[in-house]
């Protein structure tokens, strides 16, 4: 029964940990770039885009799908950066527990 009552004591203090995490995700922001920085993305910690930079030099009508291309590929290195920082902030959070296949925290 002691055993149990630890468990417990360790779950609740983990979910105390995946709270602060989480406060501080909202307030983290993760830049993403393509074409040598000149398309730059921001996210949120929680992945929503906050803001979005790009060269005016890209900004020609007739390469409207390329400059499309580049903000996506800015985009997707920002998200990749953000689940590098997530998996870390994971892992040091559980203190290197595995996690069950799949279970994607803290969302």
């Amino acid at each position: 029964m002691k055993n149990l009552t630890n468990m417990l004591k360790e779950a609740q203090k983990l979910q105390e940990r995946m709270g602060e995490m989480q406060a501080k995700l909202a307030e983290m922001e993760v830049d993403g770039a393509a074409a040598g920085g000149m398309v730059r993305v921001t996210l949120s910690g929680k992945g929503d885009m906050r803001r979005i930079k790009i060269d005016k030099a890209l900004a020609v009508p007739d390469e409207v799908e390329m400059l499309e291309d580049l903000i996506v590929a800015a985009t997707n290195d920002a998200k990749a950066k953000l689940e590098t920082h997530l998996q870390s902030e994971m892992s040091r959070l559980t203190g290197g527990l595995p996690l069950p296949p799949g279970l994607k925290l803290p969302f």
